[in-house]
């Protein structure tokens, strides 16, 4: 080894080193908690030293549970994020908000223009109120808004209409989701369930705001994709604290039970969820989990299953051409089967006319639910089949193992970490203590194509694609004869149940 190697060894294992005795998260293990227990004779010292430690190791565990990154949960329960209440961040969004879309519509529509990713636009709110801002009754505070041109240039891609957006936001207090995740992060659920507002670090903005041009020739480029539709960036200013948030649509609607959710890697190292999310009334899981609850995967119409895999195929190309990794593809799972079982016959009729006006809602509201899942990205249009009438809008269908009928609410998230340097460090660290191929932090082309790898080969599975018929002829036709070539599939038939199910219980997906 040249002599450079090995200073440039001892460079990263001191950086390593310096990391871990700073007390960096990620790089903690139990080991740091435990005393050295050699030479203690005395069993009773030794326990006593035991018991003194399981404490402090609780009283660690409680804290950490009361704090979370910037998050903060006080005795009393109320949340505070760099010290300043959720609730007055919530509403003093809401003013900046409105004041920020609501300005834009004095502004002529007209072509994007380079400068427009990097415009930023500043108005603060006295208390008292301006000529320009309401009075309110929260502190006062400064409200930046990034790339308002390009943000609503967005916005009209996706379809939304401003005031459409507006009434999301403004017309109703905001919703704060009770589960911060790893990170520490705030989010906030619009009241009609469409939009999340979602806290994000410095970096993480910055970042966003360069990736703004790439992203609008990405959307032109590829208008169905299933990469995060962002609606705006802001930054909430009061008490010299910076607080940075993104609007963003919401991938797993509330009003639609999910059975399960996943947060999928294709990683294996550490990618299973803890004890305490498991207990979560809502847990989310991960990837070893699905491989445990879905040995098999989770079974798509030929012609969905390769629009899917083209689709995560084409994001990952352009994740990785902006060197992003550690992204996710989330999954939530609603059961329709499960649901059937779930429900007695006696909440059946009870709910049966809440059934319709809830239906009547959904169907006026199918449009606009078009924007919070990934449907558009994967099918266009579907052709309505009997006894389908109580399926919730905007799901891709699919069947698992044993041919329960699924609908499937998905999107990549968490796209705003690229591989810089601290990455690259924790990837070396980790890679010395495991298998490199199996940890989360990797070089983004290697990510990418084990991401393209999981999801195609482990997560999701094709199944032939059904007989072409028209939908009234698809109707009429009885159960196929079980030819010896069908029977020879398996042993058990299994593959021939499933099969013929999604035949006849799932529409056929029509593409653009």
């Amino acid at each position: 080894m040249a002599s450079g190697d090995s200073v440039d060894e001892i460079q990263v294992l001191d950086t390593f080193s310096k990391m871990k005795t700073e007390g960096n998260a990620e790089f903690k293990d139990e080991d740091s908690f435990r005393g050295d227990d050699d030479g203690l004779d005395d069993y009773g010292k030794k326990d006593g030293s035991l018991n003194r430690q399981n404490g402090a190791m609780a009283r660690h565990k409680s804290e950490r549970e009361k704090k979370l990154g910037h998050r903060r949960v006080g005795t009393g329960g109320e949340v505070t994020y760099k010290k300043i209440q959720t609730s007055q961040i919530m509403g003093s969004i809401q003013l900046g908000i409105q004041h920020a879309v609501g300005g834009l519509a004095s502004k002529p529509e007209r072509d994007l223009l380079m400068q427009d990713f990097m415009t930023v636009e500043t108005t603060t709110f006295a208390a008292d109120g301006s000529s320009h801002t309401p009075a309110h009754h929260y502190s006062e505070f400064t409200f930046k808004t990034y790339a308002p041109i390009a943000f609503r240039y967005f916005r009209d891609l996706f379809g939304i209409q401003p005031d459409d957006f507006l009434i999301s936001f403004c017309s109703s207090p905001l919703r704060e989701l009770s589960n911060p995740g790893a990170s520490g992060s705030i989010f906030y659920l619009t009241a009609d369930d469409e939009f999340i507002i979602k806290t994000v670090q410095h970096k993480e903005g910055e970042f966003l705001q360069k990736l703004l041009p790439g992203y609008y020739m990405n959307l032109n480029q590829n208008p169905r994709t299933l990469l995060p539709k962002f609606f705006g960036l802001y930054c909430y200013q009061c008490n010299h604290k910076n607080i940075r948030i993104v609007a963003m649509n919401n991938l797993l609607p509330s009003s639609i039970p999910m059975h399960q959710k996943y947060d999928l890697k294709g990683s294996t190292y550490k990618r299973k969820a803890s004890k305490s999310e498991r207990n979560k009334k809502s847990p989310t899981y991960k990837d070893l989990d699905f491989m445990e609850h879905h040995p098999e995967g989770i079974f798509l119409e030929a012609d969905t299953y390769t629009a899917l895999v083209k689709t995560i195929q084409r994001d990952c190309r352009v994740l990785e051409s902006f060197k992003i990794m550690d992204y996710s593809l989330l999954v939530g799972v609603h059961n329709l089967d499960q649901e059937s079982r779930d429900r007695s016959d006696a909440e059946q009729e009870q709910a049966q006319g809440e059934r319709g006006l809830q239906r009547a809602r959904s169907i006026n509201r199918h449009k606009l639910v078009a924007h919070s899942t990934a449907m558009e990205s994967i099918q266009a249009e579907s052709q309505p089949i009997d006894h389908q009438g109580d399926v919730p809008p905007g799901g891709i269908p699919a069947r698992n193992a044993k041919g329960e009928r699924l609908l499937l609410y998905l999107g990549i998230i968490d796209i705003l970490q690229s591989y810089r340097l601290k990455k690259k460090l924790e990837h070396t660290w980790k890679s010395i203590l495991h298998d490199g191929d199996s940890v989360s932090v990797h070089r983004p082309g290697f990510y990418a194509q084990r991401f393209q790898d999981f999801m195609a080969k482990t997560v999701f599975k094709k199944i032939p694609s059904p007989l072409k018929h028209s939908p009234s002829k698809r109707k009429s036709i009885s159960r196929p004869v079980r030819t010896q070539d069908s029977m020879e599939v398996d042993g058990t038939g299994e593959f021939f149940k499933l099969y013929t199910n999604f035949i006849f219980f799932y529409p056929k997906v029509i593409f653009l």
